[in-house]
């Protein structure tokens, strides 16, 4: 199987898994551990469960980015911290492995920011407010089996990617402002 032919293979295997009764975050994890060999069991997709409908239906982040990032972290997330005598000295270490260039947090930002670019939001309740009053009703089922479909795609895009190329790419948003602009705060009071 080519690259392209494995991305594709587990973008069908998520979205079938969600007609047959996988909530979002599970569908994602366990199409990854069908199709890829993580070195970890099936029952693995255990840990995706209480990630359905923004952890547990609070509305959160869709737990198909959800199940994205852990499938992601199944095949490039750490499995130790750095060694060494000198405590501070690991913990810099630590810092370079998820801040770096490359860094872990460079390759897991790009689940929630593909996420974001395409539908302009990454919370469940963000994403189907507009059936909050009708839930799982067909337009909505459709819509989110869509999203866990492209989220296994980035999912298994970023695991078929060399993870060095994809974890030195620029951050996309984040919390710390990590390659953007910065923005000034207005310390007025007076708001924008």
């Amino acid at each position: 199987m080519t690259k392209e032919e494995k991305i594709e293979a587990i973008r069908q295997r998520a979205r079938k898994n969600y007609s047959l009764g996988y909530n979002c975050a599970e569908c994602v994890t366990e199409a990854v551990l069908a199709v890829v060999d993580t070195g970890f069991p099936q029952e693995v997709k255990k840990v995706a469960t209480g990630f359905g409908g923004g952890v547990g239906l609070y509305g959160d982040t869709c737990g198909a980015i959800i199940g994205a990032v852990i499938a992601v972290g199944l095949v490039h997330g750490r499995e130790k911290l750095p060694e060494g005598d000198d405590p501070k000295e690991v913990v810099k270490r630590s810092g370079r492995q998820l801040y770096g260039e490359p860094g872990l947090y460079r390759l897991f930002n790009q689940i929630p920011n593909k996420v974001f670019g395409k539908y302009g939001a990454t919370c469940c309740r963000d994403l189907a407010a507009k059936w909050r009053d009708q839930w799982l009703c067909r337009e909505h089922a459709l819509f989110c089996r869509e999203v866990i479909t492209d989220a296994a795609g980035i999912a298994a895009e970023l695991i078929y990617t060399h993870w060095q190329d994809s974890a030195s790419r620029p951050f996309g948003r984040n919390v710390e402002n990590i390659d953007q602009k910065p923005v000034a705060c207005d310390l007025s009071g007076k708001g924008a």
